[in-house]
């Protein structure tokens, strides 16, 4: 057993699925011994391991590594298991331009009050300094 073993929520995922280790195996081509070392730590879950049992848990890649079943809507969680696989690349994008949406605004709004200011400073009267 590794001194330090890998933090991942596989276990959390498998059994938030209500499946068994042995159905999870059966579903990615290994065994029900495999699936406990990964859950355990005393295994690394690979990129290749996180790309064939997220899609087989209905999740994103990164939540096996990153995000506990408890800690997401399970509305968002329907709706990525019915996108098909090959639009799955271009719903994320889809989303994370959402995450950028108010850093956005923040920046259009700054930028506004920016010209305001030159548009300000541009329309003040001029003042005469010829003497008759």
């Amino acid at each position: 057993m590794p001194r330090n073993p890998e933090r991942n929520y596989l276990k959390a995922w498998r059994e938030h699925r209500r499946m068994t280790q042995a159905q999870l195996s059966e579903m990615v081509d290994t065994t029900g011994a495999v699936i406990s070392l990964l859950e355990s730590g005393d295994r690394r879950l690979s990129d290749k391991w996180l790309r064939r049992i997220a899609p087989a848990l209905g999740i994103p890649v990164g939540y096996l590594l990153e995000q506990h079943p408890d800690n997401v809507q399970p509305d968002i969680l329907e709706v990525w298991a019915e996108i098909p696989e090959s639009s799955r690349k271009q719903a994320l994008d889809v989303l994370k331009a959402f995450r950028n949406v108010d850093d956005l605004k923040d920046a259009r709004k700054e930028k506004e009050a920016r010209l305001e200011d030159r548009s300000s400073q541009t329309r003040r009267p001029r003042r005469d300094t010829k003497e008759d």
